[in-house]
């Protein structure tokens, strides 16, 4: 049976290939406060502008490509059982050809009913208007999590972490909950790789490698590979 190897992503990996994160200076979210387009409140309070903030995300992401820390995870499937667990709502990992890939806060690239959770649709790279429904008359609305809202998937993650056989973690700070705490649910003797140039919370059985994604993740891979 082929080692299983479990990577927690967040939104470190994904700014190496052009994506905003909360921390760019000039990015897209500097120019939104979070309770002003990330909240089920600011929705209910102005739906027009929430939507062409996720309009305007949807959009960057369709002219942006996978890297190659996301191409070094979808090679790593040759040979080894790989599970990404991600915090982010791009598709980059599954454009670079991961198979398996756990969105822990929702896609973009999908929208949802309001009123009906479980209508999810395919939008790709287009945009939600107000007044775009689902059959069910419905108002649509991104397919993510906003703060505030639970995580739907974050039991299929802690059901996953403890069956790995090595952790990698790579582009986040570990410090958005409860993504976080899945760390401290893989058994005692699995090797932990941490991924990440800034400042990472002190994790006495984990590597820590302090360099951008899209170099470190190649060369975790090519060390794992030619074991």
């Amino acid at each position: 049976m082929k080692d299983h190897v479990v990577v927690l992503t967040g939104a470190g990996i994904s700014a190496e290939s052009g994506l905003s994160t909360f921390r760019d200076k000039d990015g897209l979210w500097e120019k939104y406060s979070i309770e002003d387009v990330a909240t089920p409140e600011a929705f209910d309070r102005n739906p027009e502008l929430v939507l062409d903030f996720y309009n305007q995300r949807r959009r960057q992401l369709g002219d942006v490509e996978p890297n190659a820390a996301h191409r070094a995870l979808a090679d790593l499937e040759g040979s080894h059982r790989v599970t990404v667990i991600t915090q982010n709502v791009d598709d980059l990992h599954e454009r670079a050809g991961s198979t398996n890939v756990v969105h822990l806060h929702g896609e973009l690239t999908k929208v949802r009913s309001c009123e009906h959770p479980n209508l999810i649709y395919h939008l790709g790279y287009d945009t939600i208007r107000l007044g775009d429904t689902c059959e069910q008359g419905s108002q649509l609305r991104p397919h993510v999590v906003w703060f505030g809202e639970a995580v739907p998937m974050i039991e299929a993650a802690a059901e996953i972490v403890p069956q790995a056989d090595y952790l990698l973690i790579v582009g986040t700070s570990l410090q958005v909950y409860p993504a976080a705490g899945l760390v401290e649910l893989a058994e005692l003797d699995v090797p932990v790789t941490v991924i990440d140039p800034g400042e990472v919370p002190t994790m006495t059985h984990a590597r820590v490698w302090r360099e951008p994604a899209s170099v470190g993740v190649p060369r975790w891979v090519r060390d794992l590979m030619a074991r």
